[in-house]
C-alpha cells in the first residue's frame, strides 16, 4: 500500500462516516473481529486507543463491521498478542512493537528505541519516510499487516524509591522497563524487568523491584505508583515518542473489501492522532496533582544520560553487524533521525525554549 494512500482512504472514510454513500456501506457484508490489547482496561488513554479505533470502524461502516476489544489477560497475555495475530487466534491486536524484541530486535524500531525519534518525527518517518514500508516488510514475516495507531509522546523516566544522583546509583537497580530498552539499562549496570502494565504496582509495592517506568503522569497516577515510590524522574531516554501499532492477521486483512480496508486505515489514523491529543491534554493537570500530593521530581543526571547514549549506539552497531533485518530498517531510521534533529534544533527547539521560560 502506498504510504500516502491513507489520505485518499481517509477521504473515502469521511464520506462514509457522514452518511453520503449509504449504497456502498449497505453493500458490505456484516463482519465481526476480535482485537487483543496489551494494556489494562483501566487506562482510557492507551487501552482506550483500541476502543476509539473500533468505535470509528463501526461508525464508518454503518455498524456492519464490529470489533470487540479485549484487555490484556482476557483472551491472551499482554505479551502474547503477536502470537495470537500471527496464528489467527484473533484478527487484530493493539500493542507496542518493542515488547516483542525477543523474537527479533527489529520489532523495537516500530515502537521506540533509546534516543530515537520523538512522536512527530516518528509519524513523519512512518507516513512520509520509509518507516511504514520497511516495518510492513518486516512484519510480513510474522503474518502481520500493521498500521500506526497511537503515540504517547515523550515519556517520564519512572518512579524510584530513592532518587538517582549519579551513574553509580544505577548499579544493581532492579527496574521495570519496557522491552528492548532493558538491554541498554543492563549495559549501564541496571537489572531490567519486563513486567506488564497491570502487574507493576504490586511488584513495586512488594519491593520485588526498586523502580518502574510506565508512561507519564496521567496513566501513572491512575495506576497509583506515587503511593509506593515518591521520586519521579525525567526524561525517559528510552521513549522519546513510542508508537502503538494495530497488528492485523494478513489473511484477515486480505479478506476485507476495498471499502473496509479504507475504513480500517482511516480509523487507525484517527486513533493515532486522538491518543497523542489525550496524553498532551491530560498529563499537565495530572503532574500538578502528583507534585501537590508530595511527588518529588528529579532530572536524570548527565552522566546517566551520556552513558546510556554511548551504550545505545554501541548496541545498534552490534545489532547491525549480526542482524540484517535490523540493519536494513535501522540505517534508514538513523538517517531520518539525523535530518529531523538538524531541523528541530532550530525552529521547534528555539520556540519551545523561549516559551517554556516564560511566566504564563
Amino acid at each position: 500500500m502506498q504510504r500516502r494512500s491513507f489520505v485518499r482512504h481517509a477521504g473515502l472514510a469521511g464520506v462514509l462516516a457522514a452518511g453520503a454513500a449509504p449504497a456502498v456501506v449497505s453493500a458490505q457484508a456484516a463482519l465481526r473481529w476480535r482485537l487483543a490489547s496489551s494494556f489494562p482496561k483501566s487506562l482510557d488513554t492507551i487501552y482506550g486507543g483500541a476502543e476509539v479505533f473500533a468505535k470509528k470502524v463501526s461508525e464508518m461502516s454503518g455498524g456492519k463491521f464490529q470489533i470487540s476489544v479485549h484487555a490484556a489477560g482476557e483472551l491472551m497475555p499482554a505479551f502474547g498478542v503477536v502470537d495470537g495475530v500471527q496464528n489467527g487466534t484473533v484478527e487484530a491486536a493493539h500493542t507496542v512493537p518493542y515488547y516483542f524484541f525477543g523474537k527479533d530486535e527489529t520489532f523495537a524500531i516500530g515502537g521506540a528505541i533509546p534516543f530515537g525519534l520523538n512522536s512527530r518525527q516518528m509519524t513523519a518517518w512512518m507516513m512520509e519516510g520509509n518507516g511504514l514500508k520497511l516495518m510492513r516488510e518486516f512484519y510480513a514475516g510474522y503474518n502481520i499487516m500493521s498500521f500506526p495507531c497511537g503515540n504517547t509522546g515523550a515519556q517520564m523516566a519512572g518512579w524510584y524509591r530513592k532518587p538517582i544522583q549519579s551513574l553509580a546509583d544505577v548499579k544493581g537497580l532492579k527496574m521495570r522497563i519496557g522491552g528492548f530498552s532493558g538491554k541498554v539499562l543492563e549495559r549501564i549496570g541496571g537489572v531490567p524487568q519486563n513486567i506488564p502494565g497491570g502487574e507493576i504496582y504490586q511488584a513495586l509495592e512488594k519491593g520485588t523491584i526498586d523502580a518502574a517506568e510506565w508512561i507519564g503522569p496521567y496513566d501513572d497516577q491512575k495506576l497509583g505508583f506515587n503511593k509506593v515510590a515518591p521520586h519521579y524522574a525525567y526524561p525517559a531516554w528510552w521513549e522519546g515518542g513510542p508508537q502503538i501499532d494495530l497488528f492485523i492477521n494478513q489473511k484477515a486483512y486480505a479478506g476485507l473489501s476495498a471499502e473496509y480496508k479504507a475504513i480500517v486505515e482511516a480509523a487507525s489514523a484517527f486513533a493515532h492522532v486522538d491518543m497523542q491529543a489525550k496524553y498532551d491534554a491530560k498529563n499537565p493537570p495530572a503532574l500538578k496533582q502528583l507534585v501537590a500530593g508530595g511527588t518529588k521530581l528529579f532530572r536524570l543526571p548527565k552522566d546517566v544520560m551520556e552513558a546510556a547514549f554511548k551504550e545505545s549506539q554501541a548496541l545498534y552497531s552490534e545489532l547491525s553487524a549480526k542482524n540484517p533485518r535490523w540493519k536494513k530498517v535501522y540505517e534508514d531510521y538513523a538517517k531520518f533521525r539525523a535530518e529531523q534533529n538538524l531541523w528541530f534544533r532550530f525552529a521547534e527547539a528555539g520556540f519551545d525554549d523561549f516559551m517554556q521560560a516564560q511566566k504564563l
